[in-house]
């Protein structure tokens, strides 16, 4: 009874944090670098989000928050991308894409299997919104 409750009170907790949806992620790291809200803009942030790829590494099909508009930059290496019913693309360094509120994020991933891949997310978002990306179910 007591490793059942063990175990019970380890899942929660796990699904309380906000890494447990990346875990289906494989060799990525998802880090917040910046969260300023705009005084012109009442009620909207700039965030600023760095995603490091290791060789092979990917994430998951997902949808960002349902305000976010998107400029993401490739500042490493090369990325496979595909949005919504768009074409598949590899973008090289310095190379961007945007994503606008309701796309869905196809393909994420290093178009490499050795070398590593790091692009940049700006985010503009609702201020209120916690969650900025959430994998398919």
């Amino acid at each position: 009874m007591l490793k059942s409750i063990i175990a019970a009170a380890v899942v929660i907790g796990m699904l309380a944090t906000p890494t447990f949806a990346a875990q289906k992620a494989h060799n990525a790291k998802i880090t917040v670098v910046f969260d300023h809200k705009l005084p012109n803009l009442p009620g909207k942030s700039l965030r600023g989000v760095l995603v490091e790829y290791g060789p092979g590494g990917y994430n998951p099909s997902h949808t960002h928050a349902k305000s976010a508009f998107i400029s993401a930059t490739v500042i490493e290496g090369e990325i496979k991308s595909k949005v919504n019913d768009g074409e598949e693309r590899v973008f090289k360094t310095w190379e961007n894409w945007i994503e606008v509120p309701g796309d869905h994020h196809q393909v994420s991933a290093n178009a490499s299997d050795t070398k590593p891949a790091k692009i940049l997310a700006v985010f503009v978002v609702d201020t209120d919104e916690t969650e900025l990306t959430t994998p398919d179910p």
